[in-house]
């Protein structure tokens, strides 16, 4: 087939659209993959040739954890399949006891990260659990 002029023009004007956002591209690979300028001072010229240096993932944890300094310890909560009440704290700090078995805390609330499907379910079973055991008791 002959080369139309709109052919060609739209893949010329592709091809600079490709050059535009290769450099877009660039910089947020770099971003991504932690390359800084600051830090590859010595590699400055394979920068300028718009090359990304790929490393790996150990290489990159080692350098953070050079830089960074260890961070303190937080308590963390010890829970037991024998205990049926568990502590937790909130963002705010308030401490929230919960059952392990009804999933409510002291108040009676259920948790934020609870669905309501799941509530409706436990709910459920509470009534047929009590509906089993009057029945019995009658007999």
């Amino acid at each position: 087939m002959a080369k139309s002029l709109r052919s060609r023009w739209k893949r010329k004007c592709r091809a600079i659209k490709r050059e535009r956002y290769a450099v877009k591209e660039l910089a947020r690979l770099k971003k991504m993959l932690g390359v800084k300028e600051e830090e590859k001072v010595s590699e400055k010229e394979v920068m300028e040739s718009d090359q990304v240096i790929f490393l790996d993932a150990g290489a990159l944890k080692a350098n953070k954890k050079k830089k960074e300094t260890p961070p303190e310890e937080e308590e963390d909560v010890e829970m037991s399949s024998d205990e049926e009440k568990v502590e937790v704290s909130d963002d705010k700090g308030e401490k929230r006891i919960f059952n392990s078995k009804t999933l409510k805390d002291q108040n009676g609330q259920y948790p934020v990260w609870l669905h309501k499907r799941k509530i409706a379910k436990l709910t459920n079973a509470k009534k047929k659990f009590k509906r089993k055991t009057k029945s019995k008791k009658r007999k």
